[in-house]
């Protein structure tokens, strides 16, 4: 039996005293300046773009929106059209299965001073607090992602504080090699002004430059943190626009406190969905098979209005906006699918720091008043009919 502790109390085995005997590595655990496994390090919400509950493809984009990508908008003013997709284009050995993809269909090669052209995601303020922004104490953050395109040169991103006169800081990042994925990281210095509202706002962003005017080009980057000036925030910044050969690939974002990278934060896919469904849900889609999805409860008001409530599920940001899809004979009521249809629905009330659909729905078609029904998707409603919920920051 090897001895396990010396002669003086102050002594400890050496690895001699314990022969082959196994002990758990503990580099990697946490600690207060060596937080590499803390959960939900990264403040980024898919990240990995595994998530793409609108689509995996959207064509003909020419203006601001969410498009395919949860958590993901993309702002174009007068810098072509474009084509975004979940693309299964990824880095080589590093746990990625998607990314995100830009393809120019048609080009601006000459884009006026107010043109512009972002990939960006935003952020709640009551989840930054631990970030102790606007105090001495405020933290820095480290950004790292992988990134490919064919169009080469200097790329900014850019972190947005949206609560104080829009703060913002600028970095760039290099693309050397065309077609070929790199791994980029940039250390952002914390903010000791402005701190973030602890609420459900859109307190910060952060945006991927890939095209921009005069109007943002034209200054010198600003790469401390200050007041918004628009000519510092893409100085140096590439136009993708200028060729419908161009691509653009993105994947693997985290945003961090800290001035190091740690390896990308993987999460389950049913936590990642459900992040995503606090900002956009299908809160049904129709039943390809049977064309008869089951929709919900409701009592006959009037005869041509009834009253039901309708379940998210899952808690959103806030009372969402709600699209309920319409044709002729999409729904049908207690198995009447002579032209009931969903129109205006309203009442929506808000429950704690999310959402119930609780409205109106009304009929087309006349029932008989106080009676209880059920209402679905009729056979005669597309299989892509879907009914979705949007409290988008």
């Amino acid at each position: 039996m090897p001895k396990l502790i010396g002669n003086a109390p102050n002594q400890v085995p050496t690895n001699a005293d314990l022969g082959s005997m196994a002990f758990e590595d503990r580099t990697n655990y946490i600690t207060k300046n060596n937080p590499v496994h803390q959960p939900f390090r990264n403040i980024i919400i898919n990240g990995d773009m595994s998530i793409a509950q609108r689509g995996t493809s959207s064509s003909g984009i020419t203006s601001t929106g969410y498009y395919t990508l949860d958590r993901w908008q993309t702002g174009i003013g007068s810098m072509g059209t474009w084509t975004q997709s979940q693309s299964t284009d990824v880095p080589t050995g590093q746990g990625f299965a998607k990314s995100l993809k830009m393809d120019c269909t048609t080009a601006n090669a000459s884009p006026s001073s107010g043109s512009s052209f972002v990939l960006a995601t935003s952020f709640e303020g009551q989840n930054l607090q631990y970030l102790k922004k606007g105090t001495s104490s405020a933290e820095s953050l480290t950004l790292s992602f992988w990134v490919k395109s064919n169009k080469t040169g200097t790329y900014i991103a850019e972190l947005m504080d949206n609560d104080n006169s829009n703060r913002h800081i600028n970095n760039s990042y290099t693309i050397s090699s065309a077609n070929t994925w790199e791994k980029k990281t940039i250390t952002y210095a914390g903010d000791t002004s402005g701190a973030l509202g602890n609420d459900n706002g859109n307190s910060f962003t952060i945006s991927f430059w890939l095209g921009g005017g005069s109007n943002y080009t034209s200054g010198t980057l600003q790469t401390s943190w200050g007041s918004l000036v628009q000519a510092k925030r893409a100085v140096g910044q590439v136009n993708l626009a200028d060729s419908t050969a161009n691509n653009f690939w993105i994947t693997g974002v985290q945003l961090e406190a800290g001035t190091t990278a740690s390896d990308f934060e993987f999460l389950p896919h049913d936590v990642n969905l459900g992040r995503c469904e606090r900002y956009f849900k299908n809160v049904v889609q129709n039943n390809a098979s049977s064309g008869e999805t089951h929709l919900g409860m409701a009592a006959q008001y009037t005869g041509t209005v009834a009253y039901g409530t309708f379940d998210l599920g899952y808690r959103m940001r806030t009372i969402p906006s709600v699209t309920f899809p319409s044709g002729t004979n999409y729904y049908d009521v207690n198995g009447n699918s002579t032209g009931n249809q969903i129109n205006a629905p309203g009442g929506f009330v808000n429950l704690g720091d999310g959402a119930s659909l609780r409205g109106r729905i009304q009929l087309t078609q006349n029932n008989t008043q106080g009676v209880a029904v059920w209402y679905r998707f009729s056979s005669n409603a597309p299989s892509t009919a879907t009914i979705t919920a949007s409290a988008e920051l």
